[in-house]
């Protein structure tokens, strides 16, 4: 910030002088300028000083009563020069959307603006590629949106990032939980910070054509299933599939994986597949890619706008679901824009477990910094607080063109406040902060010559039957770093 606010109360100061100074006016001839004492004024420039001083000074003289000479304190408030005025911070994600991008750069405007720095945004959805050669070749930006904790991992290790102050923890702490904020703890040292959530198991679906056929919501995946069939007899198409997405074609697949591996071996299981004490090629592993293709490519089960699951973009399910092609399409908590949600458009259901315990899958973004400087962990702590929560969630509103639409945007922030998000919306976060067992996306996690490798490449493989499982999980098990 540029300008000094400065509140002086010298007049107030200087009308107390007065009235304790009352005394006999006969006889006292007023006192010179020059016996007025202003002392304990808290300044920071002589131009300050001489202010007061002339205020008092003048309200002194222009009144008769006053008989002694006489010591104030006139209290000045200083607000001192904002010392991120005039910096600038380089962030670059792989948002790059004119909503998501847009309303990340409107949000980190706001804090800029109160502090007179710059704050440049800049997404691009090949960031992966891109942030691997700009930390190598020594010319990263300030701070990094990452969307796999298993690079924050691999740059932390390699020295690139760096640890965050115990002051930036401290708010990080208080607002986001520990479940998430393990995502960016490595080798038990904080590197980044979580920003955004997302939701993964769930399952899109339309009530009324659910009602209109007698359908009952599954409860388990014995029931999904079984319901997968009744819709293929009844001559419903029951899934939309499609994994197509460019450079990262597969990750569909892997959602999948990641999640029926939590529902078949647990958690426990979980963690040692992710970190590799468990073989990806285990036959634990192997079962879970079958079953998942077993039932992809059983007759009638897949609608695929695309003509082949894996040339149907991820993202193009969402139409064919309204118009009824399919009665089910399992995505994250991110939908396509345009379509009606509750009881009488689309609705969701929580991807059944095996066992009765509720696992939840997620996934998001996290910052970390490159940079030692105060402007960088200012900003780096703004995206710990409500504050970024709430003002990126109002601009991703607006991006949408508000009304009851999907922002595409949760907070992991315990603080931020619901009432911005559609009542659907409440639901999602209601799962994941309530969620006994709560795992970030397994690929994620991974190093990322395999989560953003070889486990999308080989998966598109074996759904292409280019391959089969056992093929393929060798070849991800031969690709560990």
């Amino acid at each position: 910030m540029t300008r000094k606010l400065i509140r002086i109360f010298a007049l107030m100061a200087a009308l107390a002088l007065v009235a304790a100074a009352c005394g006999d006016t006969e006889e006292a001839p007023p006192p010179p300028p020059e016996t007025v004492v202003v002392t304990s004024i808290v300044t920071e420039t002589e131009t300050i000083t001489e202010t007061v001083t002339e205020v008092v000074t003048s309200v002194v003289t222009e009144t008769e009563t006053v008989t002694e000479t006489v010591e104030v304190e006139v209290p000045v408030e200083v607000e001192m020069e904002n010392p991120l005025a005039g910096t600038t911070v380089t962030v670059f994600g792989p948002e790059s959307s004119d909503a998501e991008a847009g309303s990340h750069q409107a949000a980190l405007d706001i804090f800029a603006a109160q502090n007179g720095m710059t704050i440049q945004y800049t997404g691009e959805r090949s960031f992966s590629d891109l942030i691997n050669a700009q930390a190598a070749g020594g010319n990263p930006p300030d701070i990094a949106v990452f969307p796999q904790p298993g690079k924050i991992a691999d740059f932390a290790r390699e020295g690139w990032l760096l640890p965050i102050p115990d002051d930036v923890l401290a708010t990080m702490d208080e607002n986001i939980g520990a479940a998430w904020n393990s995502f960016g703890n490595v080798d038990g040292v904080q590197y980044a910070i979580p920003t955004k959530a997302d939701l993964k198991s769930l399952v899109w679906y339309r009530p009324a054509d659910f009602a209109a056929n007698g359908y009952d919501v599954p409860t388990t995946w014995a029931d999904l299933r079984a319901l997968t069939q009744q819709m293929i007899n009844d001559g419903n198409v029951p899934w939309c599939v499609g994994i197509e997405s460019g450079g990262a074609t597969g990750w569909a697949f892997t959602d999948w994986v990641e999640d029926l591996t939590l529902r078949y071996q647990g958690a426990e299981f979980y963690d040692q597949w992710v970190d590799h004490s468990i073989p990806f090629n285990s036959p634990e592993m192997n079962a879970i890619w079958t079953e998942i293709l077993d039932l992809w490519n059983t007759p009638g089960a897949v609608y695929a706008e695309g003509g082949t699951i894996s040339s149907t973009f991820f993202g193009d399910n969402g139409r064919p679901l309204v118009e009824g092609d399919c009665m089910m399409h399992r995505q994250a908590s991110f939908f396509p824009d345009g379509t009606g949600f509750g009881p009488d458009g689309v609705d969701v259901f929580y991807f059944p477990s095996v066992s009765g315990d509720r696992p939840v899958l997620g996934a998001g973004t996290l910052v970390a910094a490159f940079r030692d400087a105060p402007e960088v962990w200012a900003v780096m702590e703004y995206y710990a607080t409500p504050q970024y929560a709430d003002n990126r969630q109002r601009f991703q509103n607006l991006s949408k063109g508000g009304g009851a639409v999907l922002s595409g945007f949760l907070s992991p922030n315990l603080n931020a406040n619901l009432d911005l998000y559609q009542p659907l919306e409440q639901s999602f976060l209601d799962i994941l902060f309530t969620a006994e067992v709560v795992r970030f996306d397994g690929s994620d996690l991974m190093p990322a010559a395999v989560g953003a490798g070889t486990f999308w490449t080989e998966a598109t493989s074996a759904v292409n039957g280019d391959k089969t499982v056992e093929e393929a999980t060798q070849a991800i098990e031969n690709s560990w770093p």
